[in-house]
């Protein structure tokens, strides 16, 4: 048996947090689409993020563990509007919580639609 590869990610290019893309008109409205990561810091990090807050400025540590959750999200925000037949996003999101002490949900979602060139 062998296995599906991936549907195909949109072009980061037809993500938009606008209402439209210029240059399209969207023909098809295909709904809300999301892509979630629930991540916890590491005691390293935590320690180590700590250590930097004694210095002041950037929490570099933090801020590429936001960098990166955010684009993972978004990856699959993406990902699920392929699979939904889209080749846009308009109104795209991020939304942060906190789940428990050093737990994070990261959702980026948007609306995705078909769009033509016009």
């Amino acid at each position: 048996m062998s296995s599906m590869p991936p549907p195909p990610v949109l072009d980061a290019s037809m993500v938009t947090t606008a209402l439209e893309l210029p240059g399209y008109r969207v023909v098809r409205n295909l709904g809300v689409v999301r892509g979630i990561v629930v991540r916890s810091r590491s005691i390293f990090g935590t320690i180590g993020a700590g250590l930097q807050t004694i210095v002041g400025g950037n929490i570099t540590l933090l801020s590429q563990l936001c960098e990166k959750t955010r684009q993972d999200a978004f990856v699959m925000m993406m990902q699920h509007a392929s699979e939904r037949g889209a080749n846009a996003i308009i109104c795209a999101r991020y939304d942060a919580n906190e789940l428990m002490q050093g737990v994070t949900e990261v959702l980026a979602y948007g609306t995705a639609v078909i769009v033509e060139r016009g």
